[in-house]
């Protein structure tokens, strides 16, 4: 079991309420804790609690479906799309796959548009849970309209425009991620999730109701992040960090598994992916580069290029 110490003791949440009382004070707290950490926590988002609890209830269904039934709604799309099984995913580097199961949920494109190509439809148990898809369509589309006043405030940190972000996300392939980490009876090789950093843009949390999840500090020690109730997590991703040219870090993350005493407990988590429109071109901004700070990712990258090779790493794609 880690010995990671509380995060909470460190970083000092954010109200919301700052968002629209005082934006400035919003962006200059949101900024630094993404400086310093690649992770901040929101208190007060707003979001309705018994909606998101909704939401919850039908994941928690959903995966408690048979083996057979969960497996009918499995597409091979790079796994963005629909079920993926426990003992597919496996972390940057690592040997051993991550202990999950989850599903996902993608954005919802018009007949024709260009992007279709390459994000599929959703799919939807109907059959099995007739309120899953709009419970669960809420959630993403909560989480979508909280990325994006977020952003605001890091355009605004980076001294950009504050909606630089707005026209860079509005059709991006951003993912609801619905997580099930089972109970972990043993002492083994495979934790919840290998130590990883993210590949999107940034990443919105709500609190999960098991401990697990840590950050890696600087100095290599491990802390562990617990939020308050009613608080988001929001960390930064590897296209953010690299548009910023680190000014913003990517921070290595994990979630390990539960002391002994909560080992018959599952865990479910519900992490909104908010990734970049599909054609928009990784290039380090000019601000974030000086002779103090020379460009470290001189090659431009479009996004849906940077996701398809992290995908295959991760043994998604």
């Amino acid at each position: 079991m880690s010995q990671a110490l509380a995060i909470q003791d460190q970083i000092e949440p954010v109200s919301f309420a700052l968002y629209a009382g005082d934006f400035d004070a919003f962006t200059q707290k949101l900024g630094d804790s993404f400086a310093r950490w690649g992770f901040a926590v929101i208190s007060d988002h707003g979001l309705g609690q018994a909606k998101i609890d909704a939401a919850l209830k039908e994941t928690k269904a959903f995966f408690a479906l048979p083996e057979e039934t969960k497996m009918k709604y499995r597409l091979s799309v790079s796994g963005q799309r629909g079920y993926t099984p426990f003992g597919i995913e496996t972390a940057k580097g690592h040997e051993h796959y991550d202990l999950k199961e989850f599903w996902h949920v993608g954005r919802d494109l018009p007949p024709g548009h260009p992007f279709r190509d390459h994000m599929a439809d959703n799919l939807w148990p109907d059959a099995e849970l007739p309120q899953f898809h709009e419970k669960v369509q809420w959630l993403y589309t909560a989480l979508d309209a909280m990325g994006l006043k977020v952003l605001e405030a890091v355009a605004t940190y980076l001294r950009l425009d504050r909606h630089y972000f707005d026209s860079t996300v509005d059709v991006g392939n951003s993912i609801l991620r619905l997580l099930h980490y089972p109970p972990v009876p043993q002492d083994g090789p495979h934790i919840r999730a290998g130590a990883h950093e993210d590949i999107n843009v940034i990443t919105l949390l709500l609190g999960a109701e098991e401990a697990g999840l840590e950050v890696k500090d600087h100095d290599g020690r491990w802390i562990a992040i617990n939020p308050p109730p009613g608080a988001l997590v929001i960390n930064i991703g590897d296209m953010l960090q690299r548009l910023c040219n680190n000014r913003l870090p990517s921070t290595t993350h994990r979630v390990v598994n539960p002391a002994p005493e909560r080992r018959g407990f599952p865990r479910y988590s519900t992490p909104f992916f908010l990734h970049f429109n599909s054609d928009f071109l990784i290039k380090t901004l000019p601000n974030c580069v000086d002779a103090a700070h020379p460009d470290l990712y001189p090659e431009p990258i479009t996004a849906d290029g940077y996701l398809q090779e992290r995908l295959k790493e991760i043994k998604l794609a």
